[in-house]
């Protein structure tokens, strides 16, 4: 490295689970003495780090990644770099090494810990590198992390997916299940905690399988050191291994995801746990047990359901029923009746009848969920349901997109409005632009609220009373 800076740029798209791995790329750069810049101009090394769940998160991305060629305009020696899910596709690779000469290195996303390496040789070899996916899926510890908050943390407990919906791409890109070791994770955990964080989410593609996969890799805690010692860099980095005495003592005997919540519970301090996502056919009562019994997890689950089709939801690979998913949800409230729900659906799955919809519909109005994100179907490559015949037309889809966000909307309201007149306790997050309401918070079960206050209450848990709400969120004063 010569005395003069170096400025690294990462650019993220997509899921929780990227912007957890863009704070070890930030970290990973900072070791190598990069100073981290949100200015692409600026930067020397440019990261876009992306996301292949849906069409129009690809289209997006690769915009994006065609306009990065005007910033090496001025300076050709700054590097561009393409990683992510879409550098697991094979056919997004071949469209990046064809058509945008100007991008230096790709490599997907279970080589990330390998950035030092091949940063290395991008700057040294002075060609194009392209990693190839080894499907050698592992679990790399101790990866540094520049996370941007000082408040809210994300925290991997597992990598892949085997549940393999038909329409997902994501065990195609991001590899089978594999969970970290649990003393590693509460080693981290009470680190957070004794950081100042007070919203820590626990991630997955599917946090209740965590501890149950017969594909588990046991994690290699002294890999990204002897990477940075291999390229010459700056520092080598603490194990776990180092003082995991004192959190020995709190582990369960079984390794699920219910007792895993149980665990960092019993971790001491103020701070709340939330977790991320649940795949309703491993959603257990044992989960909703564990969860009303532990003070510090949140009172919130994104239970994703998809369709309301039992025939539709057999084709998605989905594992239950819309009855069984109906069932759990209401046990789950039947436990903690101030239980916040949110979910996902997809609309215009190939196949879909207005039947399929109606069953839809049917079950939106039946859960009641707080809060629904609501996805048009997207072909993606490598997926069983590419290969279908996509039986509805676009106006279709779009006509009955509006309409179930309006339904949903509708329902959203008039949960939030049941805030009004109460004093809730909310954690303050964030702060706002406008003056009329200055903060930001969040509730125990993620509900946001824009709020009145003074802003030395940033970073604090603070009783909130609602004056007001719409479908989206609520407004208050602390």
């Amino acid at each position: 490295m010569t005395n003069t800076k170096q400025y690294a740029y990462v650019d993220t798209y997509g899921c929780q689970l990227n912007e957890s791995d863009s704070e070890k790329l930030r970290g990973m750069l900072i070791e190598m003495g990069y100073e981290i810049t949100y200015d692409e101009f600026e930067a020397d090394v440019a990261i876009v780090n992306t996301c292949a769940i849906r069409q129009n998160a690809e289209n997006r991305v690769l915009g994006n990644v065609g306009e990065l060629v005007h910033i090496k305009v001025p300076r050709k020696k700054k590097i561009i770099v393409f990683c992510g899910c879409l550098a697991g596709i094979p056919e997004t690779v071949e469209k990046i090494r064809e058509s945008y000469e100007h991008v230096n290195l790709v490599f997907p996303p279970n080589e990330i810990h390998s950035l030092p390496e091949f940063l290395e040789r991008a700057k040294t070899e002075r060609k194009r590198v392209f990693i190839e996916d080894s499907k050698e899926y592992k679990i790399v510890e101790d990866i540094p992390k520049h996370r941007d908050s000082k408040i809210k943390a994300w925290l991997p407990i597992m990598y892949g997916c085997d549940n393999f919906c038909s329409y997902c791409i994501v065990p195609y890109v991001r590899g089978r299940e594999r969970s970290r070791d649990k003393v590693a994770i509460l080693t981290e955990a009470k680190g957070l905690v004794e950081g100042g964080y007070k919203d820590i989410t626990l991630l997955g593609q599917n946090v209740n399988s965590w501890g149950l996969s017969n594909h588990r890799h046991s994690a290699l805690t002294t890999e990204f050191s002897e990477t940075i010692r291999h390229c010459g860099l700056r520092a080598a980095i603490p194990s776990t291994e180092d003082n995991n005495q004192g959190i020995l003592h709190q582990v369960q005997n079984d390794v699920t995801f219910p007792n895993l919540l149980k665990d960092i519970n019993a971790i001491p301090g103020e701070f709340l746990i939330r977790f991320m996502t649940s795949h309703p056919k491993d959603a257990s009562k044992e989960l909703f047990q564990a969860m009303a019994e532990s003070e510090k997890v949140a009172r919130h689950i994104h239970l994703p359901f998809q369709s309301g089709s039992d025939r539709i939801l057999k084709l998605m690979n989905r594992g239950y029923t819309r009855a069984e998913y109906l069932d759990k949800i209401a046990y789950a409230r039947e436990l903690m009746p101030e239980l916040v729900i949110t979910s996902d659906v997809i609309i215009g799955y190939p196949g879909e009848t207005e039947e399929d919809y109606n069953d839809t519909l049917e079950l939106v109005e039946a859960a009641q969920f707080e809060a629904m994100f609501t996805f048009i179907y997207s072909k993606r490559p490598m997926t069983p349901a590419a290969k279908l015949d996509d039986t509805v037309s676009p106006e279709e889809k779009q006509k009955r997109f509006e309409n179930l966000v309006t339904i949903q909307n509708e329902i959203s309201e008039k949960k939030h409005e049941a805030y009004i007149g109460k004093t809730i306790r909310v954690l303050v997050d964030g702060e706002a632009k406008g003056e009329l309401y200055p903060l930001k918070a969040r509730t125990n079960g993620g509900r946001l609220v824009h709020l009145v206050g003074d802003p030395s209450i940033y970073g604090s848990f603070v009783d909130a009373k609602i004056t007001h709400s719409n479908n989206w969120a609520l407004f208050g004063e602390a």
